[in-house]
């Protein structure tokens, strides 16, 4: 199976999202799954790609062109698919992915959730993503939702494009 992980490129955040990457990537390699991810040598990404090669899974990296010219593209990438900017990198792992997984991250990875679900909230697919939520790092997201939805402003159920779980979720 092809998972995509969406997360943090930052280096100095907290050492507890940097466990959960590791152990999302274990997890991932470990039951023989390929990771489809944005192929960056820093933060959660780096971390993550590390952990799925080091422990026997394969690792594609959807990498921007400005990434590559800048020497930021990782060494644990084992298939490096180059795109010209970001709406590529995003279309391109929603093709090549079956499932979707947020780690902690920011304004892009935020991007990528919403992209994802606004896809499928309109029938391009019917994939969820899965949010990791460590140490309620996805909290204030999941209580926006809660209140677009009962606003009305969410087709159906919330439940239809995101779903919430932490690591430990994951090994049952």
């Amino acid at each position: 199976m092809n998972i995509a992980v969406f997360c943090s490129a930052n280096n100095n955040i907290d050492s507890n999202y940097f466990r959960a990457a590791e152990e999302l990537g274990r997890w991932i390699g470990e039951n023989g799954h390929t990771l489809v991810y944005g192929g960056a040598n820093s933060g959660l990404m780096e971390c993550i790609g590390k952990a799925v090669h080091e422990s026997g899974g394969r690792t594609i990296g959807v990498i921007p062109r400005i990434l590559e010219e800048g020497r930021r593209v990782s060494d644990y990438v084992d298939v490096e698919i180059p795109c010209e900017d970001l709406t590529d990198r995003k279309a391109l792992i929603m093709e090549r992915s079956d499932e979707f997984y947020a780690l902690p991250g920011g304004i892009g990875t935020i991007d990528e959730i919403f992209t994802v679900a606004a896809s499928a909230s309109i029938g391009y697919h019917h994939k969820k993503v899965t949010l990791i939520n460590v140490e309620g790092f996805w909290d204030s997201l999941i209580a926006l939702l809660d209140d677009l939805l009962k606003k009305g402003m969410l087709r159906g159920s919330l439940s239809d494009y995101i779903e919430v779980k932490t690591i430990d979720d994951l090994k049952k």
